[in-house]
């Protein structure tokens, strides 16, 4: 049987990613400024990947209520956007290594720390629906818990910027941010072919 948009499930979810992606996109503004006056490749990957985010909740709460066929083929299409983040950093990674000036320690670990304090919430709020329509909200699930690890690790870099100005620590947790979203975007996809085998077995 076909789950509704309607079922209490669903209404649920849907105000859960609602708010999910108006604080995504209100925090994409506010970190991908920092980045850009800082020149931080962390802190640019990281935004990049709040709008990204606020994609993936736009994205579930328009597939609420489609078919199990559907919901797998909009999860294979999440597992790209996963990787838009990756992509970005490639390009701004270069460019820092290119002109190796280290990004400012206070405003980094500040604005790693909002940031963390807004994807600690968007956790909080998906952990309850992370098994919920499978790889729909698993991507946001996901997407969540590793912003939360990759900002501590921005704030530890800040740290230690402080303490020895290298562009390195900035560098790599940039890098490693770009890895955490690839790995992401292999097991939304994973999700996805599951539903979409399910799908072709006859299940509901």
């Amino acid at each position: 049987m076909r789950t509704t948009a309607t079922d209490p499930p669903d209404r649920g979810l849907r105000r859960v990613v609602t708010w999910v992606a108006v604080l995504n996109l209100g925090y994409f503004g506010v970190e991908f400024a920092v980045a850009l006056a800082i020149g931080s490749v962390s802190l640019f990957a990281d935004s990049v990947d709040f709008l990204e985010d606020a994609s993936v909740n736009l994205l579930i709460l328009l597939a609420l209520g489609w078919s199990l066929k559907a919901r797998a083929r909009v999860g294979m299409g999440l597992a790209a956007i996963l990787l838009i983040p990756a992509l970005a950093t490639l390009w701004v990674l270069w460019s820092k290594i290119q002109l190796p000036v280290p990004p400012a320690p206070m405003p980094l670990t500040l604005t790693a720390l909002g940031a963390m304090a807004v994807n600690l919430g968007c956790a909080v709020l998906l952990v309850r629906f992370r098994h919920h329509r499978g790889s729909l909200t698993r991507a946001a699930f996901l997407s969540a818990r590793n912003d939360v690890f990759a900002n501590i690790a921005i704030v530890l870099a800040g740290a230690m910027t402080a303490m020895v100005p290298s562009v390195w620590p900035d560098v790599i947790v940039g890098a490693a941010i770009m890895l955490m979203n690839a790995d992401a975007a292999r097991e939304v996809w994973q999700a996805a072919r599951e539903e979409h085998h399910l799908a072709h077995d006859g299940q509901p």
